[in-house]
């Protein structure tokens, strides 16, 4: 099996994370994205802010050295959260689940939260998988539907 580990992210990283973050399909099944993921220097700004932020634990998800995403946790209105980005060439093989699994080992907070697009059923379920249980939905405005969606709240106590 193909190895998945965490490591800080580097300046050399971000051209490779600016591509993932603007895959049309990825961006669709986020649903919650940036206004123009186009944007590289809206992009170069938040991924500045969010790196030199303190209390945020931010990591490149590597497959066997490769880098394929990205997860995080962060304080939102006194809350952990979590999200993760993982390249779509990937998915279904097992990475996001591993990667939740080092992160959640790496940040001891609980309880942490999560948020999905009701309708992306593969981070449901990998975060259900790793423990997360359904608290509850939400509307909000999704910048890559261009409509308000529900999305599914979830919590790991």
């Amino acid at each position: 099996m193909a190895e998945v580990a965490l490591r800080p992210i580097e300046d050399a990283d971000l051209d490779a994370i600016f591509e993932q973050m603007r895959d049309p399909e990825s961006v669709r099944m986020a649903a919650f994205t940036a206004k123009d993921p186009d944007d590289r220097a809206a992009f170069d700004a938040h991924m500045a802010k969010i790196r030199s932020a303190p209390g945020v634990t931010n990591r490149a998800v590597t497959l066997d050295g490769r880098l394929v995403g990205t997860i995080a946790a962060f304080v939102i209105e006194g809350d952990t959260e979590l999200t993760y980005w993982i390249d779509r060439s990937v998915w279904g093989q097992g990475v996001a689940g591993r990667a939740l699994a080092l992160l959640l080992d790496l940040v001891p907070v609980r309880p942490l939260h999560a948020r999905a697009a009701s309708d992306n059923v593969g981070s449901l379920r990998v975060l259900q998988k790793a423990g997360f249980a359904v608290v509850g939905t939400d509307v909000g405005y999704a910048n890559a539907r261009g409509a308000e969606i529900e999305e599914t709240i979830l919590r790991l106590d």
